[in-house]
């Protein structure tokens, strides 16, 4: 196992959260963690991707636990690769400097195989605003990729987009699956159960 979660309770403040959850995912995965707003899922992923210590319980990355990751920073940018709902490109740099920013390695060859396999060529030298919602995902799908991460944790991914480009997401992530990259992603669509390879529900901060 790539990942494994065991325990995992969480309270914000005397509100529960997470109601000891276990997790594990496999290399190469497509796991859906889905719920109606306010289930778990979010703080669920949160934990699972180090953005949140939990309240209870433990994680392992590759076998070791969380805990015990010295630089937890380092390990973030190295290991793992996070997209969210709303892109967090910035606005003044162009989307090639955008992912540049963020790459350890800035090995232009790579970036612009990135560019290729996500199909957003063409765009790399516009401005953010200059370019269409869809497209902004999946510049923020090659900053994730950038550092080759061992996983890739999503957060609502394709909460702003039409069906169109949110199939083209998880056509996208399926890719990125079966060439070894584990796929971890909260969403309320219902579709993605059509691309991914595992399907957990929350709900009340519990599995079911």
């Amino acid at each position: 196992m790539i990942l494994q979660a065991g325990g995992i309770t969480h309270y914000y403040k005397n509100d529960l959260a997470l109601d000891n959850v276990n997790f594990e995912a496999k290399k190469g995965e497509f796991i859906a963690i889905v719920g109606e707003s306010g289930s778990g899922k979010s703080t669920l992923l949160s934990i699972l991707s180090s953005l949140l210590l939990p309240s209870k319980g433990e994680l392992f990355f590759e076998g070791k636990a969380y805990t015990l990751i010295k630089d937890i920073d380092a390990f973030r940018q190295k290991e793992v690769g996070f997209i969210f709902q709303f892109h967090y490109l910035i606005g003044y740099l162009t989307i090639l400097e955008n992912i540049k920013l963020a790459a350890i390695n800035k090995n232009s060859t790579y970036i612009d195989t990135l560019f290729e396999q996500c199909g957003i060529e063409a765009i790399k030298h516009k401005y953010p605003d200059e370019i269409s919602g869809g497209q902004r995902q999946r510049a923020a799908i090659v900053r994730a990729l950038v550092n080759t991460p061992k996983i890739i944790f999503a957060d609502e991914p394709t909460g702003n987009l039409d069906s169109r480009n949110s199939q083209t997401i998880y056509k996208l992530f399926k890719t990125l699956s079966k060439s070894g990259t584990t796929i971890i992603i909260a969403t309320h669509d219902r579709h993605v159960s059509d691309y991914a390879d595992k399907i957990i529900e929350v709900k009340d901060g519990k599995i079911i």
